[in-house]
């Protein structure tokens, strides 16, 4: 049986932000290391709902040769991030990549997040990373909406609003990247950079467009050339000025997944890669030209959080920050 709560997650890292040194929080965020979450495998289900609207037709075609079977086995490949928001911010996760839907059908605008077992409405994520704000005064998010299925216009000036409604003030206005630094975060009361990948926000201050948070995706279940590719990445990061989300993720294929139906997928892609993504983490520097946001699967599975957040280390150990 899967442990789905991890021993030894406190929330020993609720206010890393704050505790930073005084020359780190003087630095563009974009310089600075920040664990992030995703679900790369969510196909999130409720057993009872229809398949969530992003799967691949591979999936589709397990549900219907085995629909109660696969529904079971897609329950249980979802738990990669079995962690709710306020343990992930407890745990140091900043930034979520949120994937967000309809239920076609439905009457009324309600949203749900595509990987929370389909049926997570929105509005209670968004609260329930609220209160920690409103507990964490120093601490800063980033939620990155970069995926909409069945959403028309109303449904997007329904997300829209409520985004104004639960975070209010704390929502930071868009503006030059290299401007946001945690000390004018805390100065303005400033707590959530929302990112907004659909045009229907464009008019709107408080959403900043999703140019300025590239994540480049490798694509691959290979955990060599995904290094090779997040590298290449890397070194085009800095013509770009903007945040920047290594996603140190593996991708299941068709074959793979065939494979975790027997192994389970955990076990079978991403514990046997973990060792060789995590030393990569380790070896990596923030700063200019070095990585920002850092995603990866499976986070409770490792102190991933806590080996992102110490990157920022290096940064003092730089005699003066050379001038770009």
């Amino acid at each position: 049986e899967m442990r789905t709560r991890p021993a030894g997650i406190g929330s020993v890292n609720a206010d890393w932000m704050g505790s930073l040194p005084s020359r780190l929080s003087a630095m563009p965020l974009k310089c600075l290391a920040v664990p992030g979450s995703h679900d790369s495998f969510t196909f999130w289900v409720d057993v009872h709902a229809p398949v969530a609207p992003d799967q691949k037709a591979y999936v589709k075609y397990l549900a219907t040769m085995f629909s109660v079977l696969a529904k079971k086995v897609m329950v249980k490949w979802s738990m990669t991030q079995n962690l709710t928001f306020r343990e992930q911010l407890d745990a140091g996760i900043r930034y979520f990549d949120l994937r967000v839907s309809s239920k076609p059908g439905e009457p009324g605008n309600e949203i749900y997040f595509i990987h929370g077992l389909f049926g997570h409405k929105v509005r209670d994520g968004l609260l329930e990373i609220n209160s920690f704000l409103t507990r964490h005064r120093k601490e800063v998010v980033f939620l990155d909406f970069n995926h909409y299925y069945a959403m028309e216009a109303e449904h997007h000036v329904y997300l829209i609003s409520m985004l104004q409604q639960v975070f209010g003030s704390k929502l930071c206005k868009n503006c030059a990247v290299e401007s946001i630094t945690l000390d004018y975060m805390w100065e303005m009361k400033y707590q959530v950079i929302v990112f907004y990948h659909h045009p229907s926000a464009q008019s709107i201050p408080v959403m900043w467009p999703g140019n300025k948070i590239p994540a480049p995706w490798a694509n691959t279940t290979e955990p060599n050339k995904l290094i090779q590719f997040l590298e290449m990445t890397l070194k085009e990061r800095a013509k770009q000025g903007s945040f920047h989300v290594t996603q140190a993720i593996l991708t299941p294929t068709v074959n793979t997944v065939a494979k975790g139906l027997v192994w389970g997928l955990r076990n079978y892609l991403v514990e046997r890669n973990l060792p060789t993504i995590m030393s990569w983490i380790e070896s990596q520097k923030p700063g200019v030209d070095g990585v920002n946001i850092i995603t990866s699967d499976f986070v409770e599975l490792t102190d991933f959080a806590n080996v992102v957040i110490k990157l920022n280390n290096l940064l003092l150990s730089e005699k003066k920050l050379k001038p770009r």
